[in-house]
């Protein structure tokens, strides 16, 4: 993806749209699919490993008829038997509006996300900037591999 790219930048739309922020929640969803593209989710939590990148927690927090909460993130060392989550982002999943929202992100500790801040501009701006982190971080977890798609089946 090249934010730089007139023509991702038209596509994802202006931050201060909301039809830029629907733009972008809908291919939050479209890159979660391909994450995790089991409906329903066949499992609680997984994890996912990559060569190439820290293992990917996935937690599914709620499920509903429509939605599907999860929590998604890395996990890093703390202290002995502790870790904090980071990137700690919850997204909310809306199956039958195929798109994916960011309903909780907490502050990272990662350089690439401190230019986002959570206090400036109005709703529309906060959310389109934690939307776009996520896109963004999807991309990433996609390029280097990561998915969910085996992570757990059912057994009967």
């Amino acid at each position: 993806m090249d934010l730089a790219n007139p023509k991702t930048l038209l596509r994802l739309g202006r931050p201060e749209s909301f039809s830029g922020l629907m733009n972008l929640v809908d291919e939050n969803y479209q890159r979660f699919q391909r994450l995790a593209p089991d409906y329903p989710l066949p499992f609680d939590t997984a994890v996912s490993r990559s060569e190439s990148d820290f293992d990917l927690y996935l937690t599914v927090l709620e499920r509903c008829r429509y939605t599907t909460t999860v929590h998604l993130t890395y996990r890093f060392s703390a202290g002995e038997n502790t870790w904090r989550a980071d990137p700690d982002v919850t997204l909310r999943l809306y199956h039958d509006a195929g798109v994916a929202e960011v309903v909780d992100s907490c502050r990272s500790r990662c350089d690439f996300l401190q230019d986002i801040d959570p206090q400036v501009g109005g709703w529309l701006q906060r959310q389109h900037a934690r939307n776009l982190m996520v896109y963004k971080w999807l991309g990433y977890l996609l390029q280097h591999g990561h998915g969910f798609a085996m992570a757990a089946r059912p057994r009967t």
